[in-house]
């Protein structure tokens, strides 16, 4: 039977198709430390799981309003209006199972075929895989090692036009952990101003961070109208299982995206709603203990990576991200692209990072190398972790193996 045309235009996330591939090699008895997916390794904290057994016994197993239940909106409200310090009604959250959803629902609902829509590069792969999905054009805008993994305000000017519909905005940033400065932001707004922009700001990271503030462009001027704000409990409450997150946006489109909501998912899990309801309500200990063991693993993994012979690594100011220069490495071994030394790292060194390609696609400005290691991992994880890498990427043996299994794969 025939498949519809646009389905060829949908891309996916690879992280997901690295933890197949994890999970295979450990059913076959190998052992590998990941570091490739984005999530805390702590377990969901005890009061969240308490208040969803609590909701499963008081029945909340049914059918809510598709945009999220009354109490949850009204909390949401009321917490994004006082760490960004805008004000917010409960009619302008939308409750969605997962971030996602707010990308997907945002460019069906406000980018028409032919727009197009900037995004980060590296970037989250379903920025780009959605703008292609809605018929849009995909312009990227590169983040700048030299910048702290941030973006050039200058080239951002340079790639708007009358075509343009959308910017997304992701700080702090996957894959790098970098944060857009203030001053920066106050730029993108008045672009976004002056030119009637929508503007999509992903911060779903916004309480992971070290050594600066994550600003919301929602506090300039004229930017609460056109601003979408991301946000959800995957990454702050160790709860990406869960699939809580919400948007916030001016009232008018939540309507639609309420509408959407309604003819793809009915609702968001009604239980799961009140232990994220809890989450945001109870003491904020468990997320503080967090962001301090991510402080910690984060120092020990630049450090570590840093003495490896061929790698670059800054130090990320948010998320729980590394993204270090593996350029030099690539090239005393021989390696075509990070690609291969991401295969490389998990066949023969036992360890699960991510390759630049999973974060965008390149062109030929893109010449440097680079991974991204997920630090969620323990401590003594890390430790081996960066044992392993250093210890295979200095056995020719093993790099000699590897690249004539791959030149025998391609004949």
């Amino acid at each position: 039977m025939k498949l519809a045309s646009r389905l060829s235009r949908l891309g996916t996330e690879t992280a997901f198709e690295v933890l197949a591939q994890v999970t295979e090699l450990r059913a076959q008895g190998k052992n590998i430390i990941a570091l490739s997916i984005g999530e805390p390794a702590c377990d969901t904290a005890k009061h969240i799981k308490d208040a969803a057994k609590k909701a499963l016994d008081e029945g909340h197993t049914h059918y809510g309003p598709s945009a999220g239940l009354p109490d949850f909106r009204k909390v949401i409200a009321e917490y994004v209006a006082n760490t960004r310090a805008i004000p917010v009604k409960p009619s302008e959250v939308v409750v969605v199972p997962g971030g996602k959803p707010v990308i997907f629902f945002s460019m069906l609902a406000c980018v028409e075929e032919g727009d197009e829509v900037i995004y980060p590069l590296p970037g989250y792969p379903i920025y780009e895989s959605m703008i292609n999905f809605v018929g849009a054009k995909p312009v990227p805008i590169r983040l700048k090692e030299e910048k702290g993994f941030s973006f050039d305000v200058n080239e951002l000017k340079s790639l708007v036009t009358k075509k343009t519909k959308m910017i997304v905005i992701n700080s702090p940033q996957n894959p790098t952990g970098g944060i857009v400065p203030k001053s920066d932001l106050e730029v993108v707004a008045d672009l976004a101003v002056k030119n009637n922009i929508w503007v999509l700001s992903d911060e779903i990271y916004t309480r992971i961070v070290y050594d600066a503030k994550a600003e919301s462009i929602s506090q300039f001027p004229g930017m609460k109208e056109r601003t979408i704000i991301l946000d959800g409990h995957s990454k702050t409450y160790a709860m990406t299982g869960w699939r809580v997150g919400y948007g916030v946006m001016p009232e008018d489109l939540a309507v639609h995206v309420g509408r959407l909501m309604t003819n793809s998912n009915s609702c968001t899990a009604t239980f799961t709603q009140h232990a994220a309801m809890t989450a945001l309500l109870a003491p904020q200990d468990s997320v503080d203990e967090m962001v301090r063991e991510f402080r910690s693993n984060r120092d020990l993994i630049v450090d570590g990576l840093n003495r490896i012979d061929g790698f670059f690594c800054l130090k990320p100011q948010g998320a729980f991200y590394v993204y270090p220069n593996a350029t030099r490495v690539c090239r005393r071994l021989g390696f075509g692209s990070s690609k291969d030394l991401q295969q490389f790292l998990l066949y023969k060194g036992g360890v699960a990072v991510l390759g630049q390609h999973c974060f965008g696609a390149r062109g030929p400005e893109d010449t440097e190398e680079y991974i991204r290691l997920s630090y969620v991992s323990s401590e003594k994880d890390i430790r081996e972790a960066l044992k392993r890498i250093e210890t295979a990427l200095s056995d020719g043996r093993l790099v000699e193996e590897f690249l004539s299994e791959q030149k025998a794969a391609k004949t």
